[in-house]
């Protein structure tokens, strides 16, 4: 098992086979808190990690790899309506 440190490209951890840990049930509860987000966390928190999920999962030019990107994920069962619904 290899660990990304230092790695905030969540489309290279899924395709080099890097240990993730799976937060994209979150993305329900970030699109039902409101529309204003603020994201306090220290350095190295994985800031950067879930603007790249979030790229991932919403990007139109990437519907076509989100079975091989997400799939096998616990959260990706429950994607949402807007998931690959934005040019970005």
């Amino acid at each position: 098992m290899r660990f990304p440190y230092g790695i905030a490209d969540f489309r290279k951890i899924r395709e080099s086979d890097y240990f993730y840990v799976d937060r994209i049930d979150r993305i329900r509860l970030m699109e039902d808190a409101g529309s204003q987000l603020l994201f306090l966390r220290p350095r190295r928190f994985g800031k950067s990690l879930w603007l790249s999920t979030l790229e991932n999962d919403y990007d139109l030019a990437r519907a076509d790899d989100f079975e091989r990107l997400f799939g096998g994920l616990q959260g990706a069962h429950s994607r949402t309506p807007t998931a690959n619904q934005w040019a970005l």
